[in-house]
């Protein structure tokens, strides 16, 4: 199977093994004792690969995937070494990754929109959902540093105004990456802050504008009703959007990053996720499942602290990494 080739650069790359290297290391432990004294992949193999794949935050689902495909394999090459095991499983999650929407990309992209009525170019407009502590505002920090590293003009707007803390950390990202921002004191209405946001975004010829939200997840009736009304203000201003939903997840938290998955696209509709805080679990294994269980795309995962350790996820380098 061809499907590892060099895509990103030795540093991208070298960044990415070093923040699944926790994930990889608990993998690992767990799959050597899953075939310590077999010399061939046999049912009890399988058995303690499935037990390795689901306590590696995998997700169940998932592992019966993997494990199916892994059976097939061995009925048709008949006799399997347990020394092939971590080559076929490379292969064969990559091959199931293979049929997501998630991780083509190696670049941060954004795609060219149709111009305004009055023939002025469309901002890209990106919303950002998540939990309070999942790392949401970093992300926003990390994407409009990336943003504007390629040369793009971004505006932020600063609609989480439940509380303070959130305005004034996003505050801290947008002059730390000197862009500018559009807040209200907290308490306002989020929607009145995107609609400004959107509003100062086109009359700066704003290339990107991405809005942070509230991260309450305790009533999903009253989270929609707020998600949907931002979106509605918004299109006063740009039609069409948001152009994306970004949900972003902590990937510490294993199933439980699968558990807010579900919540927040059954009060929202996601159109992308980033998976954060890879380099300080074992958990990484929660991407593979996430990828794979929400047919929706994985767009950024975090593997580390500084400014530039947001990667765009792409599937293939992800795996190689894990499996290395």
């Amino acid at each position: 199977m061809s499907f590892f080739k060099k895509i990103f650069s030795s540093e991208k790359k070298e960044t990415l093994d070093k923040g699944l290297e926790k994930s990889k290391s608990s993998f690992f432990n767990k799959l050597n004792k899953a075939v310590a004294g077999k010399s061939n992949v046999d049912d009890d193999v399988l058995d303690n690969l499935e037990e390795v794949l689901v306590t590696s935050d995998v997700g169940v689902n998932t592992t019966l995937k993997v494990i199916t495909r892994i059976e097939e394999r061995v009925a048709k090459d008949k006799y399997l070494g347990t020394s092939e095991l971590n080559k076929i499983l490379r292969e064969e999650i990559a091959a199931l990754l293979s049929e997501t929407k998630s991780g083509e990309e190696t670049e941060y992209t954004i795609p060219e929109l149709p111009k305004q009525a009055d023939g002025s170019k469309t901002p890209y407009v990106l919303m950002v959902v998540g939990v309070n502590g999942v790392g949401k505002t970093t992300t926003i920090g990390k994407l409009a540093y990336q943003f504007k590293k390629q040369g793009l003009k971004v505006v932020l707007g600063a609609a989480d105004t439940f509380r303070a803390a959130a305005i004034d950390q996003l505050q801290v990202w947008a002059d730390r990456v000197d862009v500018p921002m559009i807040r209200q004191d907290m308490g306002s209405d989020p929607a009145s802050v995107a609609f400004d946001a959107l509003q100062s975004g086109v009359n700066q010829d704003a290339d990107v504008i991405i809005i942070d939200t509230a991260g309450r997840l305790h009533n999903k009736v009253n989270l929609m009703n707020e998600l949907t009304k931002v979106k509605r203000v918004m299109q006063k201003v740009i039609d069409n959007s948001p152009h994306d939903v970004l949900l972003v997840l902590d990937g510490s938290t294993g199933q439980n990053a699968f558990e807010q998955a579900k919540q927040f696209t059954a009060a929202t509709e996601v159109t992308s996720l980033a998976v954060t805080k890879l380099d300080g679990t074992a958990k990484g294994g929660v991407v593979i499942g996430i990828s794979d269980q929400f047919q929706i795309p994985v767009k950024y995962i975090g593997v580390g602290e500084g400014i530039e350790d947001l990667q765009v996820f792409n599937k293939y380098e992800f795996v190689d990494s894990f499996f290395k």
